[in-house]
Order: C-alpha cells, then sequence, then structure tokens
C-alpha cells in the first residue's frame, strides 16, 4: 500500500470558521474524513498534518523522506506565495507532490497569484473546495502507478 502525506499549512484547521464564502463551511474533521475514505478506496494509506508554523511543515517534509513517503499532497496556506524554505524543502526530498488550494488562487488577490512552492512540485490543483484534495489524491495515484 502507497503511503501518502496530507500537509496542511495555516489556518486550513480553520475550515468551516474562516472566510465561508472563500472558503466553505465544510469542517476540517470533515475534510481529514473525506481525504481517509478516499484514499482507502483507491488502496492509499494517509497520514494528515497540519500546522500553523512554517519549521514545522519544513520537519514534516524531511521526515517524509526518512519515513519513504511514496507521494504528498501539499497545502502550504499563505506560505505558498513567500516560503522559499518550503519550497526548499520539497526540492530536497524528491517525493513526487501535488501542490492543492481549496479557492482558485488565480481569482484572488494579486499577491496570491504566485506560489513559489509550485514550480518544485509535480503540479497544481486549486479553486475546487475540498475535493481539489480529492484530485491530488488522484493526481498521485496517476503519477505513483507510472
Amino acid at each position: 500500500m502507497k503511503k501518502i502525506l496530507v500537509i496542511n499549512g495555516p489556518n486550513i484547521n480553520f475550515l468551516g470558521i474562516r472566510e465561508k464564502g472563500i472558503y466553505g463551511e465544510i469542517s476540517y474533521k470533515t475534510l481529514n474524513e473525506l481525504i481517509t475514505k478516499e484514499a482507502s478506496n483507491i488502496g492509499f494509506e494517509v497520514e494528515i498534518f497540519q500546522s500553523n508554523y512554517e519549521g514545522d511543515l519544513i520537519d514534516k517534509l524531511q521526515q517524509a523522506y526518512f519515513e519513504k513517503v511514496d507521494g504528498i499532497i501539499i497545502n502550504p496556506g499563505a506560505y505558498t506565495h513567500y516560503s522559499y524554505a518550503i519550497r526548499d524543502a520539497i526540492a530536497s526530498i524528491n517525493i513526487p507532490t501535488i501542490e492543492v488550494h481549496l479557492s482558485n488562487i488565480h481569482k484572488r488577490e494579486e499577491f496570491r497569484h504566485k506560489s513559489v512552492t509550485a514550480p518544485v512540485c509535480v503540479g497544481q490543483i486549486a479553486g475546487f473546495g475540498i475535493y481539489s484534495y480529492i484530485l491530488g489524491l488522484y493526481a498521485l495515484k496517476e503519477k505513483l502507478n507510472k
């Protein structure tokens, strides 16, 4: 069974609480349940991790290397737009990584249009709400089966 790590950055744990017009009303707990169920359906063992701290996210990425994780889905939150440290961590571990976003970052404020992390990822999925994660799972499945 392939091991998949889902990493969520700052404020993702506040789904269903913050800016419902942008991020929806589904809770973080419900998102995790959906990811876990769908991952199991396609034959993945999944671990879900969230932190509001940049260093914790980097530590988790590095840990994934040593634990021989097969694929990563990451929503870096606001770090997407300026964390070269997270970008470098993704690049250094050589694990297929999909960047996901709940909202379409390209239709939002100008500062959200650029991702410094996406260039070191296999791809980016944005704008499909919680289903961005499900699409990410299927994208990883396709990538890992090649």
